[in-house]
């Protein structure tokens, strides 16, 4: 698999844009910007006033990358496991940390860090050290 370069002004322009849309979130309508929340609240019973601004929201992660690639001309890249049960057991473990630790790394570490709730230091510090474990066995142990 290859591994992306490390290309420090877009990450910071990128982690830029992405502290400015949660402190616009918070700032704007009260609401911490986690990917999960606003995810899961687009189903029943969670039908309110805020439905639309969860669907931008979204739709604005899924066009940031056509959007890139109006701009520049060059697709961002992207890299998926070939295998699908890995993949999908990834998901159902991603999917039950994130019901377990009650929001996902975009809301703990994004907007909880900023807030210094103890509570997201905790969360993002175990999100961190499970991957970094995940990591190390996947492709120093198993090879894949």
């Amino acid at each position: 698999m290859p591994m992306t370069e490390f290309t420090p002004f877009s990450a910071l322009a990128g982690g830029a844009l992405i502290g400015l849309a949660a402190v616009l979130m918070l700032g704007a309508h009260g609401r911490v910007a986690g990917i999960s929340g606003i995810a899961s609240r687009l189903f029943p019973p969670y039908a309110d006033k805020h439905m639309a601004e969860r669907i931008a929201f979204l739709v604005g992660l899924v066009a940031a990358p056509l959007l890139v690639l109006a701009a520049t001309g060059t697709a961002v890249e992207q890299s998926m496991p070939s295998n699908f049960y890995l993949l999908g057991a990834a998901g159902l473990l991603v999917g039950f940390g994130t019901v377990m630790a009650n929001g996902c790394t975009s809301g703990h570490a994004v907007c909880g860090l900023s807030r210094l709730s103890v509570r997201s230091l905790l969360a993002t510090l175990t999100f961190m050290l499970a991957g970094i474990i995940t990591v190390f066995l996947l492709r120093h142990v198993a090879g894949v």
